[in-house]
């Protein structure tokens, strides 16, 4: 909120979350921030994907977030350019839902929990909260993407998820904010 984040952060970065200030330099982008993690401190766990299933799970969520902000930002809603939208979503999920078939789970690179996982559920939480929200679930990820489905269950029950997401009124307090822009 405006009253627990710094001034910096609203005043010159809309006050983005996640954010990264090092130096005289900020970052509010999740994949520039690991980028740029690993570059000036390097070590033996790098954040950004190495391994070849790192990098196929990294290829299977390319797309999918600004997929949804494009279509929960997008209004009025149910009318021909956001069923564009919601198609274009839908085949990103199908994507994430394909991998999570191929590699047996339960997370993105197989059985271990991995950044890959930290990045995307909060996304995916962002996802669900919003398509309740604002397009009356108009995509049914427990129907059409049962493999996501689980995964989301899966992760969304972690205590270090639990701990850390933000209440479901906030997430909509910013879409909301995003939609009137």
């Amino acid at each position: 909120t405006a009253q627990t984040k710094p001034q910096w952060l609203i005043k010159y970065y809309e006050g983005k979350m996640p954010a990264l200030r090092h130096r005289r330099e900020c970052y509010v982008e999740s994949s520039v921030i690991m980028d740029y993690l690993d570059f000036f401190f390097p070590k033996d766990s790098p954040l950004t994907p190495e391994t070849a299933e790192q990098k196929k799970a990294t290829e299977a969520l390319d797309g999918f977030f600004p997929a949804l902000a494009r279509y929960l930002k997008h209004t009025p809603d149910f009318d021909s350019e956001d069923e564009e939208k919601k198609e274009v979503l839908r085949k990103a999920l199908g994507k994430i839902n394909d991998h999570l078939i191929s590699v047996g789970g339960p997370f993105m690179v197989g059985e271990r929990f991995s950044l890959i996982d930290c990045g995307l559920a909060p996304k995916l939480f962002h996802c669900r909260v919003g398509l309740k929200a604002f397009k009356k679930d108009a995509i049914d990820i427990k129907e059409e993407f049962p493999a996501l489905h689980k995964y989301m269950e899966t992760v969304f029950a972690r205590d270090s998820f639990v701990q850390g997401i933000y209440p479901e009124e906030t997430v909509i307090w910013g879409w909301t904010n995003a939609r009137s822009n």
